[in-house]
């Protein structure tokens, strides 16, 4: 009596278990899915919905293994009971007639053998799960690297431009500032002239006074540039 108590209570477990059999072998097919689906190049956003979808089944098989933990553990220890009692008694053969144990065995095997399949396919799925996920992070995280290299590179492209710009502003501004001062003295020059207090010709002493000017004033503005990139860094 009391090995048959603790075999109904070992075969609890079976009925909890073909209510999962259906719920894990559609994670399955919707693993194969996610599978067959990451084979083919779908850009970040799909792999994305991809990771989404994996992490969505990977917590719904937790919590369908979290949900029937305490029952096959139940049915593991009644199941252990069931084979202790079994020595305990020390049954043997007689006249061609089947042991308990023997006929027990036949009874409990394929529900014993069921709950252990279901629980051997949860713990497979869920590596398979986790080696997917990692695999797509994998992909995902390249991905990014690869936005952030092209994203750096159009980065070092906007600034070479706007270097080259700078330097192209910095010499119209040499040339402009040069043609200010370079007026500004002709008029000082032609002043000179005729207040007698210089006899040399205008014209050649503007054209000495431009190079003296340019270089002022390039090396002025060097100076300048050259102090902001200090007081940057």
């Amino acid at each position: 009596l009391e090995i048959e108590t603790y075999r109904l209570l070992a075969l609890l477990g079976l009925p909890e278990a073909q209510k999962l059999i259906p719920r894990v072998q559609s994670i399955e097919a919707r693993v194969s899915d996610v599978a067959t689906q990451m084979t083919r190049s779908s850009g970040l956003e799909g792999d994305h919905k991809l990771l989404d979808e994996l992490m969505s089944l990977l917590a719904d098989l937790e919590a369908q293994s979290a949900s029937w933990m305490f029952r096959i553990g139940a049915t593991r220890a009644y199941e252990t009971l069931v084979q202790q009692r079994l020595v305990a008694i020390g049954e043997d053969a007689h006249d061609g007639w089947p042991t308990i144990g023997a006929f027990l065995s036949r009874r409990m095997a394929p529900a014993m053998r069921t709950v252990e399949m279901l629980e051997a396919r949860q713990s497979e799925l869920a590596r398979k799960l986790v080696r997917a996920a990692n695999l797509l992070r994998t992909r995902v995280d390249v991905e990014i690297e690869q936005q952030n290299r092209d994203l750096l590179h159009s980065m070092n492209e906007r600034t070479r431009m706007q270097l080259r710009l700078q330097q192209t502003v910095e010499g119209l501004s040499v040339a402009a500032i040069t043609y200010y001062f370079v007026g500004l003295g002709v008029y000082v020059i032609k002043g000179l002239k005729d207040g007698g207090l210089i006899s040399a010709d205008p014209t050649l002493a503007t054209a000495a006074l431009v190079p003296i000017v340019l270089i002022g004033v390039a090396f002025v503005v060097r100076r300048i540039r050259q102090k902001h990139l200090n007081d940057r860094t």
